[in-house]
């Protein structure tokens, strides 16, 4: 790009000052940037570079200044004070206005034309732009979707529970590891797309130069083309709430005719999923699916014993006191005939599975319509309406929750 001879020029320069090879301004340390692979990475990390060497510069010479100042200046016996109190010789104003001159071009020339460049760069989503993928955030997960393939699902935190309690040894990516990530072809530019469904989040993928806000009612946009296949990992860069340090971003690159098999086997697969809708579950294959669906969706607010937090998240378990609940929470709960005498107790099956499908709006329960199939949906009810000391013996089935999101 653009920056290339800049990039090694000052790239030099910051070797020179920091008393280094050239290749040291990109090693990857403890305090550096991570591995650019992109454009816009790139961009950034050359303007960073730039920066920090004009910067040092500047410092080195003013200490010098100074300490020369001090040497030739200082007070000595006899000494007189200056009696001018402003430029008046031609040298003086040399003196005083060059600084000023050279600090103006350094910022607006400089620096300015590189970072310009930069900005335009990174502005630039859709010239050449080969593909679409939107990025939604949710408290806490990703959601990512390939419009034109017609293909979207959930990424979430993969980091074992007892990694998280601290009773098992923590892997290298701990926190930094998902179930499903986003899968990206290599050598392709890619228009990212960015939403929330809830509150502001940040798409921070170090690798790729990318911290972009993600806005509820907004569409922010960004792009990225990888320049070499490989996993990459960032993190949600908007404090979003209590669960904000459990939602990574994991980007698998690959080669594009392994990109274009694997989307291949995604529509394949949600085409499974569609057909699976129209199912019909027994209790046990309902119980063993919905066991494994709440406990990876349910259990982080519910807890594994279905007992909740007290004041936040309500029980699962029959009979069990949700104390202290706000009236808030208090009233939605009694309005779909789920609190009784200070006690969640098991309401309407169709309103539970309403409950589960599109959340409480105003409370902390989530919509998980967007995220779950019909089939983990009507597992996860019949569960919880089958555990935890409840006994009510109801079925769901995908076809219930297919027609309940009709009806939505």
């Amino acid at each position: 790009m653009k920056m290339d001879k800049v990039r090694k020029l000052w790239g030099v320069g910051l070797a020179l000052l920091a008393g280094t090879a050239p290749g040291a301004a990109s090693a990857r340390g403890i305090f550096e940037f991570q591995t650019p692979v992109t454009p816009v990475a790139h961009e950034t990390l050359a303007v960073h570079n730039l920066f920090l060497t004009i910067i040092g510069w500047v410092y080195g010479i003013g200490i010098v200044f100074l300490l020369v100042t001090l040497l030739l200046h200082r007070r000595r016996p006899g000494h007189a004070p200056a009696k001018f109190t402003g430029p008046r010789t031609p040298l003086q104003w040399l003196l005083c206005t060059a600084p000023f001159l050279a600090l103006m071009f350094t910022d607006y020339v400089i620096m300015g034309i590189p970072a310009w460049h930069a900005q335009v760069a990174m502005a630039d989503t859709r010239t050449d732009a080969g593909m679409v993928v939107k990025v939604t955030g949710h408290q806490w997960y990703w959601e990512y979707g390939y419009p034109d393939a017609n293909v979207s699902y959930t990424s979430k935190l993969s980091t074992p529970q007892a990694e998280r309690d601290g009773t098992a040894p923590k892997n290298p990516n701990y926190l930094l590891e998902v179930d499903r990530p986003l899968v990206l072809p290599v050598g392709v530019k890619v228009r990212v797309l960015l939403t929330s469904a809830d509150v502001i989040h940040s798409w921070w993928v170090p690798s790729f130069g990318i911290k972009q806000d993600a806005v509820p009612g907004f569409l922010r946009e960004s792009w990225v083309k990888i320049e070499k296949a490989g996993t990459y990992r960032g993190q949600c860069g908007e404090l979003c709430g209590m669960e904000h340090a459990y939602m990574p971003i994991v980007v698998e690159a690959r080669d594009p005719a392994d990109f274009k098999a694997w989307l291949a086997a995604q529509q394949s697969a949600q085409a499974a999923t569609a057909a699976a809708s129209s199912a019909t579950l027994s209790k046990d294959e309902l119980l063993a699916k919905g066991k494994v669906a709440y406990e990876k969706t349910c259990a982080v607010c519910h807890q594994t014993t279905g007992l909740g937090v007290p004041g936040a998240f309500p029980p699962i378990a029959g009979g069990q006191a949700f104390a202290p609940a706000t009236p808030e929470m208090a009233k939605a709960l009694a309005d779909r005939g789920f609190y009784a005498g200070g006690k969640i107790v098991v309401g309407p099956r169709d309103k539970h599975i309403g409950i589960v499908l599109n959340g409480i709006t105003g409370t902390p329960m989530a919509a998980f319509g967007s995220q779950l199939s019909d089939a983990d949906i009507a597992a996860i009810v019949t569960y919880e309406r089958n555990s935890f000391g409840n006994t009510t013996g109801d079925l769901v089935q995908p076809a219930d929750v297919k027609a309940a999101r009709g009806a939505h």
